[in-house]
């Protein structure tokens, strides 16, 4: 069950309505992509265009165009842009920590870290 208490949202612990787990779900398959979880990692170091991801990540800028427009859909990045060039950046530091515990679990995983 969901209350509004301000501009919060608050659940009860266990509880994640359909429309919340649907949302939840496309996000997490959306960082089931290797590439988009490189694009993500990237991007908490610091903002970048296309081009400068493409050339760090070893993809095609078209490849990489269409990644961050799905991770943009979906509030995981952000793009600002700066005449000709869009630097893009993680949405919040919820994405960032969702990131890093997302890679701090691998080093829980048998054979991992």
């Amino acid at each position: 069950m969901v209350s509004m208490v301000g501009t919060e949202t608050r659940r009860e612990a266990g509880s994640l309505s359909v429309a919340d787990a649907e949302r939840l779900a496309e996000i997490m398959q959306a960082l089931a992509s290797p590439v988009r979880l490189r694009i993500l990692s990237a991007l908490s170091v610091q903002p970048s265009t296309v081009t400068d991801l493409s050339e760090q990540l070893h993809i095609g800028q078209t490849t990489t165009s269409n990644h961050l427009r799905l991770l943009r859909h979906l509030s995981l990045v952000i793009g600002t842009r700066d005449g000709r060039h869009i630097h893009y950046s993680l949405f919040d530091d919820h994405v960032s920590e969702l990131l890093e515990e997302a890679i701090g679990h691998l080093e829980h995983l048998p054979g991992g870290g």
